[in-house]
């Protein structure tokens, strides 16, 4: 379980976040709303150890992150995604994928290249297993990142804004891969502006605003007009958010 207790993250003089607390059990998806500046990727940040914590404390399966004797443990428990992709621009796409579970977990190469290689072809990728990320699109560089994470085998799978950077028609190839892993038990923690995937795929629903989790409730509550459309931020929040795909 990944716990997150009473957790405060500044920077300088601002709380970017402040008490925040919530659980994910696995098998759980737990997807975190709210507005730009509201706290949610550096929550991401936190749980996986690349932002020190000024209160509180995130345990990874009873890991603390902010024990450096456990956080390379606890790392190796989840794996995140980037908004922003961060490949390695001078490796191919099949050595980005390779990388890490052979320096980190000491696996053969042989094993972790056959593996890497399913990945890559169970997300329309296996012509493109020598490509280099600059000769990729953004929707297909996401995908790289996805297998990267994946290639660890991790417990959770944490993801941030990863379809940001994408145009409709590639955010689309994301999420459908997206609800294949969820169809498949895989354990989430998923920041993201899209609603309407959000309502299909979540167990729960955390809302931040200005640091604070003011909801934490199951999906179908969230929605519903006793749950969180009965907050009036929340509402708010909900009424300028559109559907995949740009319909209304």
């Amino acid at each position: 379980m990944i716990a997150v207790e009473g957790v405060v993250k500044r920077f300088g003089a601002q709380a970017v976040l402040n008490g925040v607390s919530l659980t994910v059990a696995p098998g759980e998806v737990v997807t975190i709303l709210g507005s730009s500046g509201s706290g949610k990727s550096t929550l991401i940040r936190c749980i996986n150890g690349l932002e020190r914590l000024d209160g509180g404390r995130i345990t990874v399966d009873g890991l603390d992150v902010a024990n450096p004797r456990q956080l390379a443990q606890a790392r190796r428990l989840s794996a995140t995604v980037f908004q922003l992709f961060n490949l390695y621009p001078h490796m191919t796409v099949l050595r980005n994928v390779t990388l890490a579970p052979e320096v980190v977990l000491k696996r053969p190469g042989a094993e972790v290249e056959a593996e890497a290689r399913a990945l890559l072809a169970s997300v329309g990728l296996a012509d493109r297993a020598d490509a280099y990320p600059a000769q990729l699109s953004g929707g297909q560089r996401q995908r790289v990142g996805i297998c990267r994470a994946l290639a660890m085998n991790p417990r959770y799978l944490l993801l941030d804004e990863v379809t940001s950077a994408l145009d409709p028609e590639m955010t689309a190839e994301v999420l459908a891969i997206l609800g294949r892993l969820v169809s498949a038990g895989t354990t989430m923690v998923f920041v993201t502006h899209e609603v309407e995937f959000a309502r299909r795929i979540s167990t729960r629903i955390v809302f931040l605003d200005h640091g604070r989790l003011i909801v934490d409730l199951p999906t179908d509550q969230f929605f519903a007009d006793a749950g969180g459309m009965a907050h009036p931020r929340i509402k708010q929040f909900l009424s300028k958010m559109t559907p995949v795909g740009g319909q209304s």
